[in-house]
């Protein structure tokens, strides 16, 4: 019998996504740039939300999250 063990590592980045619109937006305007950049994401994780204020009205959306991806093997 073969017993075959599969191991995988992941990498974490932290990294905030803005957007006028919302914080969805903001999620995926995170996730599109970093693409550009980095191959195999997995997973996004939000870690916090918030927005900025101006004139008693919010005027951006800020999405701090965790985006992991799969180490390629050498």
């Amino acid at each position: 019998m073969l017993n075959i063990v599969c191991m995988t590592s992941y990498k974490v980045l932290e990294l905030i996504g803005t957007s006028d619109n919302s914080w969805e937006d903001a999620v995926r305007n995170v996730v599109r740039d970093t693409g550009r950049t980095v191959r195999d994401m997995r997973r996004v994780e939000v870690v916090t939300l918030d927005a900025k204020i101006a004139d008693e009205k919010v005027v951006t959306f800020r999405a701090k999250v965790k985006v992991s991806f799969k180490l390629e093997d050498e």
